[in-house]
C-alpha cells in the first residue's frame, strides 16, 4: 500500500481502486480434503511440470475454472477472503441499520446511519448533485487567484485533492517528529506518465479522459461548449503538472523528498500562492516549516497558477470536486465514474452489488468503529498468540542467516541485527481504539457523510503535526486483507483480516502455514532491508549505516532481482518496471527464504507428516502454501494498470520470480539446470 511517501510497503495490494485491495484466497471446492492438508489437487495442472511454470502446475486448473467475476478487476488469492469478509460487514453493518433506537452519538448509530444512508440509492437520486452545490457556488464566487489557497484547504478537507497533497507526516530525519509535508499531486489519470507518453495507446486513453471530463462537466449542467471548454483547461493544467512531477520510480527514493522548508522559502519557492493564508485555512497558522517533497513540481505550478486565467482554475477546482464526490452522488455521476475509472481503466464489466460499495466505504471511513465490532465477533483469541510465536520464529531466522551473509561486513551485520531487534510488531487490531465522537453521521444525503468523514479524518490528520509520534496507533483497519511495513516506524502490521485460511489456518499441516502466512511474515520483514527499507535505521530515521562495500554489494543484488523482473512480459511489448517493483520483488525472495528457514527449525521442534493425503513432501507442500496465495487471474487493461503504476509485480510472476532463485525449490520438485524454474544467475540476498 504504498503511494508517493516511502512510509509503508505491504505484501498484497495489487491495486488502489477504491478501497479494495485485490487479491483473493484460493479455496479449494472440496471441503473434506480443505480440511485434511489444506491443499485440493484439483487446483493443479498436471499437463505442466512443475520446473516449466510452477504458478502454472500449482494454479492452473483452479485459474481455468474461476473466470474472473464482471463485478471484479481480477480474482484470486488474496478477493474471496475480501469477499467473506465483506459479508461479515454486511451482518454487523445491517444490525445497525435497523437499530434506529441505537443512542445518539453511539458507534451503532453511526455505522447505522452511513451505511443506511449509503444503500438507499433513492434519496441519492433525487437529490442528483444538489449536496455539493454550496462548495461549487464557493469556487464560482472566487474573485482572484488570491482567494485559491483558502479554497484549496478547505477542499482538501473533503479529500478533493487540486493542486498538492498536504498531511502530516514523521520527519524523514528525526522519526520522533510530525511536520507538515506538501507533495505532487492533482492528477486525474493514475500516474504522470500516463500524460508524457506518446504511443497509440496513451493518447486514446487521453481522449477518452478528456470526454470524460466533458461528461462530467454536462452532468454538473454545463451546456455541450462550456464542457468541452472547461474539459480542454483540465487537460492543460493536469498535463503541465505530470510533466513536472517525479516518476513513480524516482518517488521510491527517500533522498529525493527530503527538503525542508521555511515560510521565507515557501514564498519564493510559490509566489503567487500564499503558504500562510493556506495553512491559516487548513488550521495551523502556527506553521513555519514544512517539507515539500518536490520543489520542482511546486515551481512549476506557481508558473501554472500566474499563467492560467482564474476562469481556467475555476474548472480545475470543479472538476476536482465532482470527481471526489461522484461516487456518492446520483446514478448518473455514479455511472459515469465507473465507466472510466473501472471499466476503461481496469476492464471491470460491471459494479459491484451495492452492498459491497457500502461496506467498503464503512471500512474506509469507519474502520476502527466497524473493525471492534468485527474482531469481537468474528476473531478467535488464540490466532494472535500464534501470530505472535511465527512472528519471533520468521525474525529468529533472519538473526541466525545474517552472520552467515558472505557479502555482508561484521560492522554492518551488527547494525542490521540492531535494526531488526528494534522491529515493532502489531497484530490483529490496536490497543487503543479511534475516538468518533467528534464525526457527526446522519440519515441525511450520504455524500454528505461522505464529506465529514473525510473532514474528519483529515483534521485528526493534520492535528498531529507538531506533536510526538504516536506509535500505537494504526494506519490500517483491522479487517483489512493486507499486512505491511511502515520504514518510519520501524515496525510490521498484520491485521486480522489477514489470519484467516488460506494464509493462516489452525487446523492445516505446518508446511502450509509457513509457505503462506510465514512468506508473508518474511515478506514485511525483510521489506525492512529492501531498496528503501536499506535507507532507514533502527529509529526510523533516514540515515545511511551500511559500511559503503557492503551497500554496492546489496544495490548490486538488488539490482539482480530488478533486471529479472524486468525480463517479464506482461503483454506485447509491456514489460514489468524492474526498478517500480524491485521493493516488492525483494521482500518476497527474503521473505520466502527466511520462511523456509524457520519452517526447517520447526520441523526440529515437531516433525512434520510425511504424508498428509496430497501426495506431496513437506517441502512441496511448503512451496505450494506459498503458490496458492498467489493465484490469480488478471484483466489485460489491469494488468496494464499494474504495470504502469503498480510496485507489485503481477501475480504469476510473484509466485514464479523468487522460486526461480532458490536452490531449494529446485531440489523439492527435483528441477534441474536450463529449466525455466531454475534460473541460470539466481538472485540471492538473505
Amino acid at each position: 500500500m504504498i503511494g508517493s511517501h516511502p512510509k509503508q510497503t505491504s505484501v498484497a495490494s495489487l491495486l488502489l481502486i477504491g478501497s479494495l485491495s485485490m487479491l483473493l484466497a484460493v479455496q479449494s471446492t472440496n471441503a473434506q480434503d480443505q480440511s485434511k492438508h489444506s491443499y485440493d489437487p484439483a487446483n493443479l495442472d498436471r499437463s505442466c511440470k512443475p520446473c516449466d511454470d510452477f504458478n502454472e502446475f500449482a494454479s492452473g486448473s483452479w485459474l481455468k475454472s474461476h473466470p474472473i467475476p464482471p463485478e471484479y478487476p481480477l480474482w484470486g488469492s488474496f478477493i474471496t477472503v475480501i469477499d467473506e469478509n465483506q459479508k461479515k460487514l454486511k451482518s454487523l453493518l445491517e444490525t445497525a441499520a435497523q437499530n434506529t433506537a441505537a443512542a445518539p452519538g453511539s458507534v451503532e448509530q453511526k455505522i447505522g446511519d452511513f451505511y443506511s444512508t449509503c444503500i438507499d440509492t433513492s434519496v441519492a437520486n433525487g437529490h442528483g448533485a444538489k449536496p455539493i452545490e454550496s462548495a461549487l457556488r464557493e469556487i464560482a464566487a472566487l474573485k482572484t487567484k488570491d482567494d485559491l489557497p483558502v479554497l484549496t484547504a478547505r477542499l482538501h478537507f473533503w479529500r478533493v485533492r487540486p493542486f498538492f497533497l498536504f498531511s502530516s507526516q514523521q520527519d524523514l530525519k528525526d522519526s520522533t517528529k510530525v511536520i507538515g509535508e506538501a507533495d505532487q499531486g492533482g492528477l486525474g489519470l493514475p500516474d504522470r506518465d500516463y500524460y508524457t507518453r506518446s504511443d497509440p495507446d496513451s493518447q486514446a486513453l487521453r481522449e477518452k479522459y478528456a470526454a470524460h471530463v466533458t461528461k462530467m462537466f454536462s452532468l454538473l449542467g454545463d451546456s455541450a461548449e462550456q464542457a468541452a471548454y472547461e474539459a480542454k483547461a483540465v487537460m492543460a493544467i493536469e498535463s503541465a503538472l505530470a510533466a513536472a512531477s517525479l516518476t513513480n520510480v524516482e518517488l521510491r527514493n527517500p533522498d529525493l523528498l527530503y527538503h525542508i522548508h521555511s515560510l521565507s522559502a515557501l514564498a519564493e519557492l510559490t509566489p503567487h500562492f500564499s503558504w500562510t493564508a493556506y495553512f491559516q485555512a487548513a488550521g495551523h497558522p502556527e506553521l513555519r516549516e514544512i517539507n515539500v517533497s518536490e520543489p520542482t513540481f511546486f515551481k512549476t505550478l506557481d508558473a501554472q497558477i500566474a499563467g492560467h486565467s482564474l476562469d481556467d482554475w475555476k474548472a480545475y477546482l470543479r472538476w476536482n470536486l465532482v470527481s471526489r464526490t461522484a461516487p456518492y452522488l446520483s446514478e448518473p455521476f455514479v455511472n459515469e465514474d465507473f465507466d472510466f475509472n473501472e471499466r476503461i481503466l481496469s476492464g471491470t464489466k460491471e459494479p459491484s452489488p451495492r452492498w459491497k460499495i457500502c461496506s467498503r466505504a464503512a471500512d474506509r471511513y469507519l474502520g476502527e468503529a466497524l473493525g471492534r465490532l468485527y474482531v469481537q465477533k468474528f476473531f478467535p483469541p488464540e490466532a494472535k498468540a500464534r501470530m505472535q510465536e511465527m512472528v519471533r520464529e520468521l525474525m529468529d531466522a533472519l538473526r541466525a542467516d545474517i552472520p552467515t551473509l558472505s557479502w555482508m561486513g561484521a560492522e554492518t551485520k551488527k547494525a542490521a541485527i540492531a535494526k531488526l531487534d528494534a522491529f515493532g510488531v502489531k497484530i490483529a487490531y490496536p490497543d487503543k481504539w479511534r475516538d468518533y465522537s467528534a464525526l457527526a453521521i446522519d440519515r441525511g444525503p450520504y455524500v454528505l457523510n461522505v464529506m465529514r468523514a473525510t473532514d474528519f479524518l483529515t483534521r485528526r490528520d493534520l492535528n498531529k503535526i507538531g506533536k510526538p509520534v504516536d506509535r500505537s496507533e494504526w494506519d490500517l483497519s483491522p479487517t483489512t486483507v493486507d499486512a505491511f511495513n511502515n520504514g518510519q516506524m520501524n515496525e510490521i502490521v498484520f491485521p486480522a483480516g489477514i489470519l484467516q485460511p488460506p494464509f493462516f489456518d489452525f487446523s492445516r499441516d505446518d508446511a502450509y502455514n509457513y509457505g503462506a502466512i510465514g512468506a508473508v511474515i518474511g515478506h514485511e520483514i525483510t521489506h525492512g532491508f529492501d531498496d528503501q527499507g536499506a535507507r532507514f535505521d533502527p529509529h526510523g530515521n533516514l540515515r545511511n549505516w551500511w559500511a559503503p562495500d557492503d551497500l554496492k554489494n546489496f544495490q548490486a543484488r538488488g539490482q539482480c532481482v530488478a533486471d529479472q523482473f524486468s525480463g517479464y512480459v506482461v503483454e506485447g511489448d509491456l514489460h514489468e518496471n524492474g526498478k517500480l517493483v524491485e521493493g516488492e520483488s525483494i521482500a518476497d525472495l527474503g521473505g520466502l527464504a527466511i520462511a523456509y528457514a524457520a519452517y526447517q527449525k520447526h520441523l526440529a521442534k515437531k516433525p512434520a507428516v510425511a504424508d498428509d493425503g496430497s501426495g506431496f513432501s513437506p517441502t512441496q507442500r511448503f512451496f505450494l502454501g506459498y503458490a496458492q496465495v498467489w493465484a490469480v487471474n488478471v484483466r489485460p487493461e489491469t494488468a496494464k494498470l499494474m504495470a504502469n503504476t503498480n510496485p507489485h509485480a503481477l501475480p504469476r510472476f510473484r509466485t514464479n520470480g523468487p522460486l526461480s532463485n532458490m536452490a531449494q525449490f529446485a531440489k523439492a520438485f527435483g528441477c534441474k539446470k536450463g529449466e525455466p524454474m531454475v534460473r541460470e544467475n539466481a538472485c540471492k540476498i538473505w
